[in-house]
């Protein structure tokens, strides 16, 4: 069996583009299941797939996996040639501290500033708390590039699972107009100059759900 990625809209689901780039790093062959959010049979489209009730899933040859970062794990194992996390010891645990800490942080950035591929106007308001939000990722960003990217532009220098994890941060910054840093503006510049980033955004341009 042939990897299968049942994700949801291109546009807004961020969780699914996080695993679509670790496919597209880890080299990997595989076809999308795309199933549109908030509709009324969505939960319904989704149960036929995923047992948390939830997208992005990877159906393998040995069964389901759910949730971006077990995805991620599991692409690591099967291609370790593709060094989806760093190959240093201590890079390595580092980035997967920052995965972890977006995985369950970061909340008010989250609800304020959902994923929209197709947006370019900034909040109305920003609440203080996203404003926080912001200034630690930006940090963060800046933390990890100064240690671990001396061999290139991105988080740890090439490529990552950091780097797919934190794209859609990325094009939160850029969607909503936020003023940023000069270094995490040139991330973001990074990422959207990432081919495989590049082909899921423009994806995203052409979705239109009725």
């Amino acid at each position: 069996m042939s990897l299968q990625l049942v994700i949801g809209d291109k546009r807004y689901s961020s969780w699914s583009l996080r695993a679509a780039l670790a496919l597209e790093l880890a080299g990997a062959s595989y076809s999308e299941i795309l199933i549109g959010l908030n509709k009324a049979d969505t939960a319904q489209r989704i149960a036929l797939h995923s047992p948390s009730g939830k997208v992005p899933l990877l159906k393998t040859a040995e069964g389901p996996v759910w949730d971006s970062l077990a995805i991620i794990e599991y692409l690591a194992e099967q291609y370790p040639q593709a060094a989806l996390w760093p190959r240093d010891t201590y890079a390595r645990a580092v980035a997967r501290s920052v995965c972890a800490q977006m995985h369950s942080g970061f909340v008010a950035l989250r609800t304020h500033m959902p994923m929209d591929l197709q947006r370019d106007q900034p909040l109305t308001d920003m609440p203080a708390e996203v404003a926080i939000d912001i200034q630690v990722v930006c940090a963060l960003w800046a933390e990890c590039r100064a240690a671990f990217a001396q061999d290139g532009p991105f988080l740890f220098g090439q490529p990552s699972a950091a780097d797919a994890v934190y794209a859609p941060v990325a094009s939160r910054l850029r969607s909503y107009q936020v003023e940023l840093p000069a270094e995490a503006r040139a991330y973001v510049e990074t990422i959207y100059n990432w081919p495989v980033f590049q082909r899921w955004y423009n994806a995203a341009q052409e979705e239109h759900f009725g």
